[in-house]
C-alpha cells in the first residue's frame, strides 16, 4: 500500500515540477536576452530565480503544487513565449481563454512586469551592497 501511494505521489509531482521548471527556464531565457541585465552586469540566473519567486507569490493557487498554480506556470510560460509564436494572434486568443479573460491576461502580464522591476531593484541593491562590503 505504501509503495502504491509513493508511486501515485511521484506521478503527480513529476509533471508539477516540470511546469515550474519550464517557467523558470523560459524566464531565464528572457533574462539572458534582457539588455538591462547585461548593462548592469547582473546574473541572469539570479534575476530569473527572483522573478519566478516574486511572480509565483501573486499567482492563483495556495501552494506550489496546487493545480491552479501549475496551470498558471503553464500559462505564464506560454505568455512569455508569445513573441516567438508562429501565429501570435492565435496564441494571444488562446492566452485570453487560458487566463479566463483579457483582463486576467493583462493582470498576469502586470504581475510579471512588476516582479521583474522589483527584482531589478533588489538585485542591483544586492550588488551595490556587496561592492560596498568589499571596499
Amino acid at each position: 500500500m505504501k509503495k502504491l501511494l509513493l508511486i501515485s505521489l511521484s506521478a503527480l509531482l513529476l509533471p508539477a515540477c516540470a511546469d515550474k521548471n519550464q517557467y523558470e527556464q523560459t524566464v531565464l531565457e528572457q533574462m539572458q536576452l534582457e539588455k538591462d541585465v547585461k548593462d548592469y552586469n547582473l546574473s541572469p540566473e539570479r534575476m530569473a530565480k527572483c522573478i519566478v519567486e516574486t511572480s509565483s507569490s501573486h499567482m492563483p493557487g495556495i501552494f506550489a503544487l496546487d493545480p491552479k498554480r501549475l496551470t498558471a506556470y503553464r500559462n505564464y510560460t506560454k505568455m512569455l513565449m508569445l513573441s516567438s509564436s508562429q501565429d501570435p494572434k492565435k496564441t494571444l486568443e488562446e492566452l485570453r481563454a487560458d487566463f479566463g479573460s483579457p483582463k486576467d491576461l493583462a493582470e498576469a502580464h502586470t504581475n510579471y512586469t512588476e516582479s521583474m522591476m522589483d527584482c531589478f531593484s533588489a538585485v542591483i541593491n544586492e550588488s551595490e551592497e556587496t561592492k560596498q562590503e568589499i571596499k
